[in-house]
């Protein structure tokens, strides 16, 4: 018996994100739409508070992250009164897949391996595959999905198919 619980106490469920999509990640996403919006408004430079402010970010967070989408080629900044952050490259030449890698590393890790490099033997020999199918999927939508797609609410339409379907709204 499990110290801590009586015979006949249901254990407490476990709340976790099989899945989860980061803070870093829903933040820098958000950051990236309003930069594209901004470009498209044809505002030369958004500074990181405007940045924060306009979507009720925590300004030091925003600027960590920030730091980290430069890094990868995603923005570019400009110090001083007339500084600030734009789009590197043009919002339909951004994919969220880019920037879900930008700030979190790799779509689909199991343990810290790359799902093909990851090996099982006996019942559990075919996982790998299933891991690899899991990275695709992803892979498939946030890579398919650019910035101004998502902007613009005019998803592609594989990735708007899955969010037509019936159960994708509910949680299970």
């Amino acid at each position: 018996m499990t110290e801590g619980l009586c015979a006949g106490t249901p254990r407490p469920a476990r709340h976790s994100a099989v899945l989860g999509i980061s803070a870093r990640t829903d933040y820098a996403v958000r950051a990236m739409l309003a930069l594209a919006d901004a470009r498209a408004e044809g505002l030369a430079r958004t500074s990181a508070e405007q940045l924060a402010q306009g979507q009720g970010l925590p300004r030091k967070f925003l600027e960590a992250i920030l730091l980290e989408l430069r890094v990868a080629g995603l923005v570019t900044s400009r110090r001083g009164p007339r500084g600030g952050y734009v789009l590197a490259r043009p919002a339909p030449d951004i994919t969220l897949g880019d920037v879900f890698r930008a700030v979190d590393g790799p779509l689909a890790e199991v343990r810290g391996l790359r799902p093909q490099d990851t090996a099982y033997e006996g019942v559990a020999e075919h996982l790998p595959a299933l891991w690899v199918a899991v990275r695709s999927s992803l892979s498939g939508v946030l890579d398919g999905t650019s910035l101004q797609d998502l902007l613009d609410g005019d998803l592609p339409p594989h990735v708007a198919r899955l969010v037509e379907q019936p159960d994708s709204w509910g949680g299970r």
